[in-house]
């Protein structure tokens, strides 16, 4: 929702401020300046992108207009249920959690932590991931690695849609000159007219520039970064995750394995120790209320 509030703030000091110094909106009003730029701006994604990049782009619109999933009380959960499956498969064995992976809906430890039964990347991330640790052919350096390269592919494709709105935003300025130039144009063919509807084309010419630079910098810019940061938030999870078990496989206890798990979170979601700690203690004791 801070993109909502931060598009009124940027409408409000830009037309308040020109109203203000006695501008008339009216003068703003070029309907097709705004068509030729929009319109350029939107070829020129369609030429650049593929149609499965246009479907990123559609499927993560909609994510920053809200909250981002991956706060404080999602991190609680999930290093509660990774300490409570790891603490299972110490107890018993890797192959007492196998049917908890298999079929995790119907899971009793998993049906405990909706918010993270909910996120099917997550779900599938950590399902994996302990199916390859029971199979017990493939050594945590391995792992690592094959961690590695996932959290890097999905990093660059959640990356996709960001990268294009900043190119997008780096060209929008370019297209206001075209709109501006082309305005010029018409102006100059006009040369014969009176000065002040000379004045009035140049005036208009001219807001194709300000509007290419107000779409690049005042809304396309920030979607962009706010499309990266949803990006970042969506991989530092999976390093939570990947931390976690790899500490596991080398022979840390759980509760000191989610620990490694909770340093690697950022300082705005990441739980004290005496948090986490409290939150695997809930969690060790049978049919203890989880937070």
């Amino acid at each position: 929702m801070l993109i909502i509030l931060g598009y009124l703030v940027v409408l409000g000091s830009v037309f308040g401020s020109y109203v203000a110094m006695g501008g008339q909106l009216g003068a703003l009003y070029q309907p097709f300046e705004f068509v030729l730029i929009g319109g350029a701006a939107l070829g020129a994604y369609i030429a650049a992108n593929s149609g499965k990049s246009a479907k990123l782009l559609l499927a993560a619109l909609p994510s920053v207009m809200r909250n981002s999933p991956y706060s404080k009380d999602l991190y609680m959960e999930l290093m509660a249920l990774l300490y409570v499956l790891l603490n299972k498969a110490r107890r018993d064995g890797l192959m007492s959690i196998e049917s908890d992976i298999e079929d995790p809906v119907s899971s009793p430890i998993f049906s405990e932590y909706p918010r993270v039964l909910a996120d099917p990347k997550l779900m599938e991330f950590i399902t994996d991931y302990l199916r390859i640790m029971i199979s017990g052919n493939m050594s945590s350096f391995e792992i690592e690695t094959l961690m590695d390269q996932e959290i890097e592919t999905a990093q660059h494709e959640s990356n996709v849609p960001a990268h294009a709105m900043h190119t997008v935003a780096d060209a929008l300025p370019a297209f206001g000159i075209v709109a501006a130039v082309l305005g010029v144009i018409k102006a100059l063919a006009s040369v014969d007219q009176p000065p002040a509807i000379l004045a009035d084309l140049i005036s208009k010419a001219m807001v194709g520039t300000f509007l290419g630079i107000l779409l690049a910098y005042g809304f396309v810019s920030p979607l962009a970064a706010a499309l990266e940061k949803r990006t970042t938030s969506s991989v530092k999870v999976l390093e939570c995750i990947k931390v976690t078990l790899l500490a596991s496989m080398n022979g840390y206890p759980p509760p000191l394995a989610v620990e490694f798990g909770r340093k690697v979170l950022y300082a705005s979601v990441r739980p004290s120790f005496a948090e986490l700690e409290e939150h695997v203690r809930q969690a060790r004791a049978p049919g203890a209320k989880k937070a």
